[in-house]
């Protein structure tokens, strides 16, 4: 997987690097080979700077095929660039925080591996292909232009950024037996009501519910870190099909 973001520098190397790899390649010219051909030489270009790091335009492609890894399916045509870049961008802000702060964490290659088996057994996206099979499993990979090193790489990063935000923002936070039992009524009873079924014992769903309002306070707390995150330093956007630059608030739905 390639890393989400790069200094600046050698950004200003990538036309370079990618002609001498196409003449290194076809041991010919590839502006050359591609004027032969009528077309023009398509690179990779620069959509934003976080903090001095660079968002590339394949880094939010590359994002739109990790996100048939989510546990939840996105439907087909939400996936925008916009969206795909503001999850970058948070992810960006995230690691940078977690360097900054030292506190990046290595989680063992048996914990990835077994997180990943019950990826497979439970992701929508994975249906059609039983990606509990090995077949089926690289079946799914080639079919969303992915390889296995990419998601082992992408699922442990996934992983050290959610034990930072469990250890920053959980700590502290304490459920209520009042809030567990407004949630109860106002979401547990009404679903079972719509089915005609009564509705466990609020003692029995309790656990799930006071991890559920966890989650929620978590979010809360995460969006606003976020929010000032990108505040306090620079977020820049430049192409505005990717979203707005620091200071916009349009873009806080996702």
């Amino acid at each position: 997987m390639r890393a989400i973001f790069k200094p600046v520098l050698p950004v200003l190397l990538i036309a370079g690097c990618a002609l001498a790899r196409a003449q290194a390649a076809d041991g010919a010219p590839a502006d050359g080979a591609a004027a032969a051909a009528g077309k023009p030489v398509v690179l990779d270009r620069v959509v934003a700077l976080i903090n001095g790091d660079v968002l590339l335009e394949s880094d939010v492609q590359e994002e739109r095929q990790f996100a048939k890894l989510e546990p939840v399916g996105i439907p087909t045509g939400s996936d925008s660039l916009r969206r795909a870049a503001r999850r970058l961008i948070n992810r960006t802000l995230i690691l940078q925080q977690m360097k900054e702060q030292q506190q990046v964490s290595t989680i063992p290659d048996s914990e990835v591996d077994k997180r990943l088996v019950e990826m497979r057994k439970n992701l929508p996206a994975c249906h059609p292909y039983d990606c509990t099979t090995e077949a089926g499993w690289k079946a799914f990979l080639a079919a969303n232009n992915l390889t296995q090193q990419d998601v082992v790489d992408h699922w442990r990063q996934r992983m050290e950024i959610l034990h930072f935000i469990d250890i920053r923002f959980r700590a502290g936070i304490r459920i209520s037996k009042q809030e567990v039992a407004d949630y109860y009524q106002k979401s547990i009873v009404p679903s079972y009501e719509r089915e005609k079924q009564k509705p466990p014992p609020v003692e029995t769903l309790a656990p799930r519910i006071q991890e559920v309002l966890l989650q929620q306070h978590v979010n809360g707390l995460l969006q606003d870190w976020l929010k000032t995150l990108r505040q306090e330093g620079s977020v820049q956007i430049l192409d505005p099909a990717y979203g707005q630059s620091t200071g916009s608030s349009s873009d806080d739905d996702d």
